[in-house]
């Protein structure tokens, strides 16, 4: 009954036009009759595709690391807030022994262990597929290497780096400059960067972050052979490529910005 009051309240009283909601699995049933009755109430078209609707998005299990399920009475179970402090305190520990020669300001350490830890764990659970278990690791989502958010805030942080290097002021390019794909890794990069609007759309249509969280992985894959195969800085495509570079941050940023990661510079 109590859900059945929020439905007819969310669509009546806020006019909310796609209710999702989301729970284990598990649950799906329950939400499968909810919808059913609200569509015999009159509450919801009979189409699935007509606005107002509403959906239900289920998850598979977290595991922790002896393949037990995590729930409220699982020994090694943290509230979020406590995930989130975790992440933190490994990614800031991660940061000073990588870093060894690099001279942290308290704030700047701060800061860029928070944007790595709790992107770490938002990315750790929204490249899976939502309806598949996985086992939830510290040690494997702060990894620099893999599909993990530290490999990828790390790719982003390079190309900035790169786009620096250069000493160009990237405006003026954008206004003098134009791009060329002659090589087959220009056209392959850039032909990528073309699949984020359809990419967005599917994965808004079919309520599947991990696509969008595959499209970034396989982005910053395409980058890195570009890279080690097409010479930025000193090429005579210099401009076209510092171009391509800028259009590779823009993309990941509003990835970054769509999964709730804060990218590093």
């Amino acid at each position: 009954m109590q859900k059945s009051a929020w439905l007819r309240y969310r669509l009546n009283e806020e006019k909310a036009d796609w209710i999702i909601y989301v729970t284990d699995a598990g649950q799906r049933e329950h939400f499968v009759k909810l919808f059913k009755a609200a569509r015999k109430a009159g509450w919801l078209p009979t189409n699935d595709t007509t606005y107002p609707r509403a959906s239900h998005v289920g998850f598979g299990a977290v595991l922790g690391g002896d393949g037990r399920r995590f729930n409220s009475h699982y020994a090694e179970t943290f509230s979020l807030v406590g995930l989130l402090d975790v992440a933190k305190y490994y990614s800031k520990r991660a940061l000073i022994e990588r870093g060894k020669d690099k001279e942290w300001t308290p704030k700047e350490l701060d800061e860029t262990a928070e944007a790595v830890g709790y992107g770490a764990l938002k990315f750790a659970d929204l490249k899976n597929n939502r309806l598949t278990s996985y086992s939830f690791s510290y040690d494997q989502m702060l990894r620099d290497k893999g599909k993990t958010a530290v490999y990828l805030l790390y790719a982003h942080a390079r190309i900035c780096s790169i786009i620096r290097k250069s000493g160009k002021d990237i405006d003026e390019l954008k206004t003098a400059g134009k791009l060329v794909f002659d090589h087959a890794d220009e056209r392959a990069l850039g032909l990528h960067l073309l699949r984020f609007s359809e990419t967005v759309e599917e994965a808004c249509t079919k309520l599947l972050p991990h696509v969008l969280s595959e499209y970034l992985y396989g982005l910053s894959e395409q980058y890195s052979r570009f890279y080690n195969n097409c010479q930025v800085i000193g090429s005579k495509e210099e401009t076209s490529r510092l171009l391509l570079c800028e259009a590779t941050t823009i993309v990941m940023r509003k990835c970054f910005h769509l999964l709730g990661i804060t990218p590093v510079y």
